[in-house]
Parts: C-alpha cells; structure tokens; sequence
C-alpha cells in the first residue's frame, strides 16, 4: 500500500474516531482473533475486554469477535489498517506478507529451546524495536503474547525428518515457514486457519503444525493419527491496534487500556504453557491421536535437518538481526 494512500486512510480515520469520541455513549473497540476462545489467545482476549472495561469504568467497550467471526487470517490486516477493527492479535508470521519481514524470524526452526530464551526477545529491546516497525503500515505493535511451541501431525509416524517426505503440510503464509517444510521434504500448502480442519478430514492435506491448545480446540486430534511433540517452533501473537483509533482517544484513556493490555499480557504469558500442557492430556485421553515423543538423538537430527533454514533466510529477514538473537538468546547453531 503506498505511504500517500496509507496516509489518507490514517487521517480519515483519524477523524472518524475523533467525531465518535465527541459522541455520546462508551467508545467501541472491536478485538477480531482467528482461534477460539478457549485458547491462550482467546482467553487473553477476554482478559484484556474485562480490564480495559474496568479500568476506563465502562467508557471503552470492547467487542471480542474470536474463530474468524469478522475476518480470516488473509483479511485482518487489512480490516484493521481500514478502520473496521481496533484490534487484532495475529500471529507474527503475518506481518511478513504486510512488508514487515523481520516478524518471519520467529518462524525459525529451532531458535529457542524455551520461553526463557524466546522472552530475552519478546521482553527485551530487539522486540520492541520489532513493534515500531510497524508504524508506516498504520499500526501500533502493544504487545507480544505466547501461544507456545508447534507440534507436527500427520496421518503417519513422525519420528525422523525424513517421516515427511511428500507430505503435503499445512503451513501460515511464511517464506521461512515454506522454507522449513521444504527442507524436510514435504510440500507447504498455505491455508487459513479456519480452513484447515476440513482440509485435514478431507485429505487437501496430510497434516500440519501446531502448538497443542490449537490442536485440541479445533478438534484436529479427530482428523490426525499422530502428533509429534517435537517443539521445532515458536508461535506467538503481536498485539496491535489502528494507529490512528489509538492516537485519537484522550490520553487518560489510552493510559488505562496500555494497563489493562499489560496485565493481559502477563495472563496470557503465565497460561500459555498451562493450557498446551493440558490440552495434550486432554488429546491422550480422547485416545484418537497417538502421541510421539523423540529421543535426544531423534531431536538432534531434526535440528540438524532444520537449522540451515536460518542461513537460507538470512537475506530476506536481515542477518544482523539473527545474530543479534542469537547473542541475545544465547544460541549456538554450531552446537546442534
């Protein structure tokens, strides 16, 4: 979108929300999410709705609109940069296809062993720095919130990287994400996440890749023989808003919703780990879908497999930016 016609839309919604705010009644902020509402996400989502209405004392209301009710993943970006929505939380992967391809490193295989590491980033300088990128697109980046580490499924073991072969994977729109499945052999097939459920009853494609609490709450463990819990990658959310809506409200206001959102943020953090741990209980005890734990040496030669995906990426995301995450993280790719 060019800056003159991104800028027409930044002052005309400017002024809409500014004539909404001279009106009478609370300001409505709608919150679109693609995940149901029994996910970290969505749960977070109605955390940040019960805070920011407390906190403004009902002068906010916020609409929360989850599994896709207003937009799929394809359509929310730009329904927010419009105006339509206030707020959305996608997943840092879309932001790539925005123009904003720094997002697309945590797409990378193997980049973080755990939250500890992952939050040096999300909590720390290289993150925020991530957030303001966003700004020429005419959004505002608030926050970062976890969904957790992906699992594979299929239909068939996985159990070495080479279980893959030929497997047409369901996957985000992601370069990395292409490059990853790629690199493994199988055939990335970009999908929205509403889609995918009937994609996997169908056959369209053979698996694809989650953190668990996604897994269970679409009910995919009905559709999936295996999960694989191989941790190969993070997903999280970025938490953003219209530029122009934020910058409208009075200031009083935005400093109480910026509270409500970073409270939110430290509920959906603490949960995350929580809800992935118990929908993979909830999975084993449905009996549909085994589950496939590696072996060290098992895991090792996945990281092998994978971690060149760094280095074939590192001119579109930014090589500097990699190495300032792996200094920041303490990772070595030299030791897998």
């Amino acid at each position: 979108m060019k800056k003159w016609h991104m800028g027409l839309i930044f002052v005309f919604t400017l002024w809409t929300w500014c004539n909404a705010l001279a009106a009478e009644g609370p300001i409505i902020l709608k919150f679109s999410h693609v995940v149901a509402k029994e996910t970290p996400k969505g749960k977070a989502a109605e955390k940040f709705r019960e805070l920011a209405e407390k906190y403004t004392q009902n002068k906010v209301k916020v609409e929360v609109y989850p599994n896709s009710q207003l937009f799929k993943d394809k359509e929310e970006l730009e329904a927010l940069q419009m105006g339509t929505v206030q707020m959305l939380a996608p997943s840092l992967a879309k932001f790539g296809p925005l123009g904003v391809k720094e997002f697309e490193v945590f797409d990378l295989p193997y980049l973080f062993d755990d939250y500890q590491q992952l939050h040096k980033i999300t909590q720390g300088p290289v993150g925020q720095l991530m957030l303001s990128k966003l700004s020429d697109k005419g959004i505002l980046g608030l926050a970062y919130w976890d969904n957790g580490f992906k699992q594979m499924s299929a239909n068939k073991p996985l159990k070495e990287p080479n279980d893959l072969m030929g497997l047409k994977m369901r996957i985000q729109s992601s370069k990395v994400l292409d490059a990853e499945m790629r690199a493994l052999g199988a055939n990335p097939q970009v999908m929205a996440f509403s889609e995918v459920y009937q994609a996997l009853q169908t056959g369209v494609v053979d698996g694809t890749e989650n953190p668990m609490s996604n897994f269970y709450t679409q009910k995919m463990h009905e559709v999936q023989k295996y999960v694989t819990l191989s941790n190969h990658g993070y997903l999280g959310y970025a938490v953003v808003v219209n530029k122009a809506f934020w910058e409208g409200l009075p200031g009083e206001i935005r400093g109480q919703l910026a509270q409500a959102m970073t409270e939110a943020t430290d509920y959906a953090n603490q949960i995350a780990k929580q809800e992935n741990d118990q929908a993979l209980e909830a999975v084993q005890k449905t009996g549909k879908t085994e589950i496939i734990s590696l072996t060290p040496e098992q895991r090792r030669a996945w990281k092998q497999a994978l971690v060149k995906v760094h280095q074939e990426m590192a001119s579109r995301i930014g090589g500097g930016l990699i190495q300032s995450i792996y200094i920041a993280a303490e990772f070595d790719p030299g030791k897998l």
